[in-house]
């Protein structure tokens, strides 16, 4: 049992996260055992991701002011709250994922630029590219249009060179 300075700290901190989350996602984890609960805190630490289980209570006091504040009306029941706070597919696939293995693992809303998020939603979510797959191919693109330009223009004198050689060929058969 918390006392009240507790209580207070753990809402401060949990107001810092939320505030500073690009993604919350609110899941029911009821009759999830502690083994699985630890090999999905595991799948999301690893990708940069927190997991929090608190009170009800402390949670709404600390959303205030957050995105998170959307979701209050779904603080029932036994609940942990997913906060990224850069990548917002990457707890969406995690959780897709393990929740396909796990069926009591229950996805039930998500936060994301100041909009309600389903549990669709964020399946949808889960579905896109990361945010590295995409500055990946942002990469790839811009540097595909410098050498493709390199090529274009050093065409230009290469068929010249070309031209001439063959006009000074021809000049020697004659």
């Amino acid at each position: 049992m918390l006392n009240i300075s507790q209580k207070k700290e753990v809402v401060e901190r949990l107001s810092t996260q939320l505030a500073g989350a690009e993604i919350t996602i609110l899941v029911d984890y009821k009759g999830l055992d502690v083994l699985k609960m630890t090999e999905l805190r595991a799948k999301l630490r690893e990708a940069g991701v927190q997991i929090e289980v608190v009170k009800n209570t402390l949670l709404t006091r600390a959303c205030q002011g957050s995105d998170s504040a959307l979701m209050k009306h779904l603080y029932k029941g036994p609940n942990a709250i997913i906060i990224s706070a850069t990548d917002p597919v990457a707890p969406a696939k995690i959780l897709v994922d393990f929740a396909k293995d796990n069926e009591k693992l229950e996805i039930k809303a998500g936060a994301l630029s100041g909009k309600l998020l389903s549990a669709e939603e964020i399946s949808q979510l889960a579905k896109m590219p990361s945010k590295e797959e995409l500055l990946a191919k942002l990469v790839r693109t811009l540097n595909a249009v410098p050498t493709s330009f390199v090529t274009v223009i050093s065409g230009v004198p290469r068929a010249f060179v070309n031209v001439l050689n063959a006009i000074k060929d021809q000049k020697e058969a004659a």
